[in-house]
């Protein structure tokens, strides 16, 4: 279960804000029925990229066994 303050991965890409399947955010709000999620993503100088409702569907917990990746952000 999806709760605040986890680290989640992107499963679908958002064009509108240049995030990719597989980025990285955060859990900085859940809906108290369990679907929706006010993810934030950050670039590596700790600016926020984007905050963003999500869906279920649109997340999942990172595993412990992956590792963080850094790519370029695309202008949206």
């Amino acid at each position: 279960m999806i709760k605040e303050l986890d680290t989640v991965v992107l499963t679908r890409d958002i064009t509108e804000y240049g995030l990719k399947t597989g980025d990285i955010g955060a859990i900085v709000n859940a809906c108290k029925d369990g679907n929706g999620f006010e993810t934030e993503f950050i670039a590596g100088n700790g600016g926020t990229i984007a905050v963003v409702t999500l869906m279920a569907r649109d997340i999942r917990l990172m595993k412990e066994s992956e590792i963080l990746h850094v790519r370029k952000l695309q202008a949206a």
